[in-house]
């Protein structure tokens, strides 16, 4: 059986500024490094599944990611045409708008790693329920089939993907990012949502601060219907929750690292995820693969640019408690 992971989403050029401090209103901060990278949450994602897949031992053949999206026909969406083929994801879904630009995002990091990041959705923003069931149509194998996706597109064709994954049988995981409010519905359609903490709150007015708020919200989240519920907590690792199993909930730590910066760290966390669940992996482990992925990722500037291959990942040991 041909194991796969559909990315459905965002693709963007990042433009980071690096700098001493995050700007308030009205201030400018002098002193900043510029740097220059591909990113869009569908893109990072896709990225970092096509550098984790795993050569199976018993097929010589590992999952395949194919990314679907919309670029301008820009130097930015050329370059991002490029990128994806150097990175091995099958970029035949991927549509090149004659009207809109390149999405494009405006990143400040400040000197402790966190971030800020304002994005111009251009053609990402019409990316279109037609071109995902294209897309969908193709895949033969539904059951060994993982979809990614995230909210940088447009909610209508998000929807349409998760309830058209669901109905063939297909594990659909949404990271639901940027936050926004979301059809519970749609949410009962879903294998795993992966919110952080934030995220979290907006979906279910709990408030995520340690792992009893974090069981908390993972249990409101099961009763909108959501089977399995995993709550990213940054440094302290990711809240792991399945409805009806035996496996009791659990907070699964990441490695401890002195962070760089943390932009893409949540897509290498769901690109990670993904491609560990089309491996056959149980939720569990797939999560703590997860952690380790992106915790290499926070020690490194960029998106695309931080994001690790499977060998430093396997290099790192194995934490479930």
């Amino acid at each position: 059986m041909s194991a796969t992971v559909f990315v459905i989403g965002s693709s963007n050029t990042d433009m980071v500024i690096k700098a001493s401090k995050l700007p308030a209103p009205g201030e400018t901060v002098i002193g900043g490094t510029f740097l220059m990278n591909p990113g869009g949450k569908g893109a990072n994602q896709a990225v970092a599944a096509a550098r984790l897949a795993l050569i199976s031992s018993d097929t010589g053949a590992s999952p395949t990611v194919t990314f679907v999206a919309n670029v301008g026909n820009d130097v930015f969406g050329r370059q991002a045409l490029q990128q994806f083929e150097r990175e091995g994801i099958r970029s035949e879904f991927i549509s090149t708008d004659a009207d809109e630009p390149s999405g494009v995002a405006l990143i400040g990091v400040d000197s402790r790693g966190e971030n800020s990041i304002m994005v111009a959705s251009g053609a990402n923003a019409r990316l279109d329920q037609h071109q995902v069931a294209n897309a969908l149509a193709s895949i033969s194998e539904p059951a060994s089939t993982v979809i990614l996706l995230q909210l940088e597109t447009p909610l209508p064709t998000v929807e349409y993907a998760i309830r058209q994954g669901y109905e063939r049988g297909m594990r659909v995981v949404l990271n639901p990012a940027p936050a926004q409010v979301l059809d519970p519905a749609v949410l009962a359609c879903l294998y795993a949502i992966t919110p952080n903490e934030t995220e979290a709150e907006l979906l279910t007015s709990i408030r995520v601060t340690d792992e009893t708020t974090a069981r908390q919200a993972a249990q409101h989240l099961h009763t909108m219907g959501v089977p399995n519920v995993v709550i990213t907590l940054g440094a302290r690792g990711a809240y792991v929750s399945s409805a009806g199993s035996d496996t009791p909930p659990a907070l699964l730590p990441a490695p401890p690292v002195t962070a760089v910066d943390t932009t893409a760290a949540g897509d290498c966390f769901n690109g990670a995820l993904a491609v560990a669940l089309a491996e056959g992996k149980a939720l569990a482990d797939a999560v703590a693969f997860a952690c380790k992925a992106a915790s290499i990722s926070v020690t490194r500037l960029g998106a695309q640019a931080s994001l690790p291959h499977r060998p430093e990942v396997d290099a790192i040991p194995l934490v479930l408690a």
